[in-house]
């Protein structure tokens, strides 16, 4: 969550800068700022709402060589002008932007900082007000800097300018990401590498307690005492035409379509020329090592869990339990003789599954981290790591990352069978090719999901997924999916739990979907629809080719292997929520309140 960026070099930093944050404004967009230094000193900038906003904002006559920048996503203070990034220390002579969240700042405020009156509701001032505080005492800019560091208990990545010193840009990183880029004659500073990618694809990661000096042409990197490291470099394997919506209106739509290729590129990337998937032996072996699999990961990511437990259960039957980061960081159950730990990210720094990874690191257990961006903190420090192959996903609201660890799981799944000598009764290359065709043909509906999505949702406050077995894990991921774009306050159930008090919400006129897809239960969630049907409920079957059908099923799904139904029926609800967020005027790609990295607990 927020997003940071930073320039030093030759060229003019502002448009620079301004174009880095419109790349990262997915990590927040409650407010924004830019910082400029140049020779008749520091020029701030900053207004709440959107880049667009900030822009307008900033004056044109304004050039500098050096700068800082800042998208928020709000947690110490309300989203305002006032408590928008950059900040400043009392004299004006530091200019700090943060992510994170400091979580001491009320102590280290009241024992360090009685005779400075704040400006801001931020922790955030706290730190840039500490670091003029230990300046004043004598002590250099490095230097004050890591003393504040040192008294900081929580997360944050930092860039800051000193207002004495044009030459370097500090930067600094704990819990939060943040990447050194690399330029020719130019160096900048990144929360991700989408923010600079025009400017480069050379980064250097950053690991947690560490100090850089950036300079136009060099960097040192340092501990929290002062001693240097050293790190070589790594080249990002996406470009500039990845991150760009070319002739989208929306990155969701756009990221939707591209599932499909994505599919494909998973098959490339984990199958061999035998015809057999193939993963690292090291993966294989920890797996089928294991007495129980836990999967640990947050909202999306946690339901492509669900499906991923019943893929390793039904294919490796290795047993295997989901839970959500937030819970079992703090609330860890009793534990198998054997177990290996599974994260689930996107991004790879989400916060919550950092804290659980941390923590079972500790206690010596194996971890297996499925991300989509190398390099990342989770990619980083666990045992294992597994990339997923999507792509940079801009939207918010995520779409091809979901359907790819849905895919990933199913190799490991069956990589963990062909190593036991488990016999399958399908050929999982060929089924994958099958269901990758199967969504680029839902791709193709989209006029029939635009017309079911302004048949049942043009004028509801709420609505109901139903479905058993797989399809219940489906339905939680599409009543997510609608929250998330459409603010329509959507429910994902089993089909059988609806009779246990649920039910009591269908009134006339209730939107219900029901997935029946699987065979061995569709009379059952047949029996569900026509119980809410009886009570007023407006009901929209979504069905699959080969499972008995009836005459009124609203969307009917090409035929594919039971175990990768997921894949397909992701699309109709990803389309569904996209058109009903069009039909609420919604900001499809920035739902309010949301951020994309979620990297504070």
């Amino acid at each position: 969550m927020c997003g940071i960026v930073g320039y030093i070099g030759n060229e003019d930093a502002r448009d620079i800068l301004l174009k880095g944050l419109s790349n990262l404004e997915y990590r927040g967009y409650d407010s924004a700022g830019i910082a400029l230094l140049n020779a008749d000193g520091v020029h701030v900038f900053k207004e709440k709402g959107r880049i667009a906003v900030l822009k307008e904002s900033v004056d044109p006559a304004v050039h500098a060589t050096l700068g800082i920048g800042h998208t928020r996503w709000a947690t110490h203070g309300v989203p305002n002008k006032r408590n928008a990034h950059p900040h400043q220390s009392a004299t004006g002579r530091f200019t700090l932007v943060h992510n994170g969240v400091i979580e001491n700042y009320s102590q280290l405020k009241d024992s360090y900082l009685s005779g400075v009156t704040l400006k801001s509701e931020t922790d955030t001032e706290v730190v840039v007000q500490l670091i003029e505080t230990f300046a004043n005492e004598g002590l250099d800019t490095e230097a004050a800097l890591r003393k504040t560091l040192q008294l900081l208990d929580g997360s944050y990545a930092i860039a800051m300018l000193d207002s004495e010193d044009s030459d370097v840009l500090y930067v600094a990183k704990n819990k939060s990401p943040l990447l050194i880029g690399l330029g020719d004659g130019f160096n900048v500073v990144a929360s991700d590498a989408t923010a600079m990618i025009q400017q480069t694809k050379q980064y250097v990661e950053l690991m947690d307690e560490e100090v850089v000096v950036l300079k136009t042409d060099s960097y040192t990197i340092m501990d929290l005492d002062g001693n240097e490291k050293t790190r070589a470099p790594y080249t990002v394997s996406f470009d500039a035409h990845d991150t760009e919506k070319g002739a989208y209106p929306h990155y969701m739509l756009k990221e939707i379509d591209e599932q499909p290729a994505v599919m494909r590129r998973l098959l490339q990337e984990y199958s061999g020329k035998d015809g057999t998937i193939t993963l690292d032996p090291t993966i294989t072996e920890a797996i089928n090592e294991s007495d129980r699999v836990y999967i640990v990961a947050c909202g999306t990511s946690y339901h492509a869990g669900l499906v991923g437990k019943h893929l390793i259960e039904t294919i490796a039957g290795i047993p295997t339990e989901v839970h959500i980061s937030s819970e079992f960081s703090y609330n860890m159950p009793l534990l198998s003789k054997k177990p290996l730990f599974i994260f689930i990210s996107q991004s790879g720094e989400t916060a919550d599954s950092r804290a659980v990874l941390v923590k079972v690191k500790k206690l010596g257990y194996p971890t297996l981290t499925m991300t989509n961006v190398e390099g990342s903190t989770l990619y980083r420090e666990a045992d294992y790591k597994m990339l997923l192959f999507a792509g940079p996903e801009i939207a918010v609201a995520s779409t091809k990352a979901y359907t790819a660890m849905i895919a990933v799981f199913s190799f490991i799944a069956v990589a963990a069978a062909q190593k036991k000598g488990i016999k399958l009764d399908f050929d999982p290359i060929h089924e994958m090719s099958i269901a990758a065709q199967g969504m680029e043909q839902m791709i193709d509906e989209k006029a029939l999901l635009k017309e079911v999505a302004r048949e049942y949702l043009s004028i509801t406050r709420n609505a109901f997924y139903i479905g058993r077995s797989l399809d219940y894990y489906v339905c939680m991921e599409a009543a997510l999916k609608l929250k998330e774009v459409s603010y329509i306050q959507a429910e994902g159930f089993a089909g059988g739990e609806l009779k246990h008090g649920t039910i009591a919400l269908i009134e006339d006129g209730t939107p219900v979907f029901a997935y029946a897809t699987q065979q061995n239960v569709n009379n059952n969630i047949r029996s569900n629809v026509q119980e809410v049907a009886a009570r007023g409920a407006h009901t929209c079957i979504i069905s699959m080719e080969g499972v008995t059908n009836q005459a009124d099923d609203r969307i009917v799904l090409p035929k594919v292997h039971e175990a990768f139904t997921p894949l397909v029926c992701a699309i109709p609800l990803q389309l569904i929520a996209y058109y009903a967020a069009l039909q609420n005027e919604c900001d499809v790609d920035k739902p309010r309140n949301l951020a994309k990295s979620v990297t504070v607990e």
